[in-house]
């Protein structure tokens, strides 16, 4: 939960641009030692939905996670309209028809890396991570395997896992139902550094 403030406190301010970051709320979230958080310093996140009528994709580079490494918690939180299509309209019908980001704006996923990860040496491992994902407003359990790799002081983490609309009450017109798949597949890469003090 602390890890999922701190990105909302951090997220908030990067996008909308509210200059306001209180310090002394920060200090509190980050009562593990400094060197134990990874905090992403780049992060590629796209969906894809294929169907006989239409292929669509949409990309959101402005997406934050944060790896508590001296408890394997992981957080990340993405901005529903910091996706883009290759489509004014289809930005708009997503942002406006099927997700409704004014009033859900932020879709989070918080969790736990299953794994044990010696993350003072390099590695390169299969990870899963069992938490909860919510998106349009609705929280689902779920586990999610991808590669988390360590060089130096630098972590990549590969996903790649799919989601059900109906399980997110993500209503799809009867007009376009058969141009947008029932399940959407999501890819993701989350590049991390040390958070320094």
């Amino acid at each position: 939960m602390i890890l999922v403030l701190t990105l909302s406190v951090i997220f908030k301010n990067r996008i909308m641009k509210k200059v306001l970051l209180t310090i002394g709320i920060l200090s509190v979230f980050f009562t593990v030692k400094s060197q134990s958080l990874y905090k992403t310093v780049s992060s590629d996140v796209s969906f894809f939905s294929s169907t006989p009528m239409e292929d669509i994709k949409a990309t959101s580079k402005e997406s934050q996670s944060i790896i508590n490494a001296s408890n394997n918690e992981v957080a990340v939180v993405i901005g529903n309209r910091s996706f883009h299509f290759p489509s004014a309209l289809m930005e708009e019908h997503f942002n406006e028809n099927y997700m409704e980001s004014d009033k859900f704006k932020l879709s989070i996923f918080k969790g736990k890396i299953n794994e044990k990860i010696e993350f003072n040496t390099d590695f390169k491992q299969e990870v899963t991570a069992t938490g909860t994902i919510e998106i349009h407003g609705v929280s689902q359990n779920k586990t999610i395997s991808g590669n988390l790799i360590k060089k130096g002081s630098k972590m990549i983490l590969n996903s790649k896992f799919k989601v059900a609309l109906k399980d997110f009450n993500i209503q799809i017109p009867k007009v376009v139902g058969n141009s947008i798949a029932e399940e959407i597949e999501i890819t993701a890469e989350f590049v991390y550094e040390p958070k320094q003090k």
